[in-house]
């Protein structure tokens, strides 16, 4: 289908650029801190836009923070289904809110968080053992926003916290 063939093309572009593939991204501890090192300049560097707008639509945010005790007692499968439904969210959040952007810094930066978090959703989808492809079947807790800024908030925080803890516990199984 063409979307499926749109989606499988922009993953290989993003595997060429130097993103890292699904093992040596588990495996490796030292690229998840580069991405939430990323995560971090990004958010920066938007707080150093002049002028940003408020969002006259507010965007739609999945809530990511996480009770860690409660996450350690859930199926590496399940945690894997809860980041991709909050990367949905998160990606139909940037899109959106590009679309309302004109600002060159501020589209700039969504532009780039798109394509960061988008990297994220599309990896994530192959992690699955199953053959049937993942149709996001979720509803995250949300939150309106209306502020740019919080979207990167937001993005760092599912990097930092959802996102390394999933790659920490899956290494235990992949990188004997």
């Amino acid at each position: 289908s063409p979307p499926g063939l749109l989606l499988l093309t922009s993953f290989l572009l993003h595997v060429e650029e130097g993103h890292a593939g699904p093992t040596q991204l588990v495996c490796d501890n030292r690229l998840i801190q580069k991405y939430i090192g990323e995560a971090k300049d990004m958010e920066k560097r938007v707080g150093q836009c002049q002028a940003l707008p408020t969002l006259s639509c507010p965007t739609v945010l999945p809530l990511v923070d996480f009770n860690l005790q409660q996450w350690k007692s859930k199926s590496n499968e399940t945690k894997r289904q809860e980041i991709l439904c909050d990367l949905a969210l998160l990606v139909g959040a940037v899109a959106g809110a590009q679309g309302q952007v004109t600002q060159e810094c501020g589209a700039r930066q969504l532009s780039q968080l798109y394509r960061h978090a988008n990297y994220f959703l599309l990896l994530l989808q192959t992690f699955s053992c199953e053959a049937e492809p993942w149709e996001p079947d979720c509803s995250p807790r949300s939150m309106e926003q209306t502020h740019i800024t919080g979207i990167f908030l937001t993005y760092r925080q599912l990097v930092q916290g959802k996102l390394r803890f999933f790659f920490h516990d899956l290494a235990k199984d992949l990188c004997k």
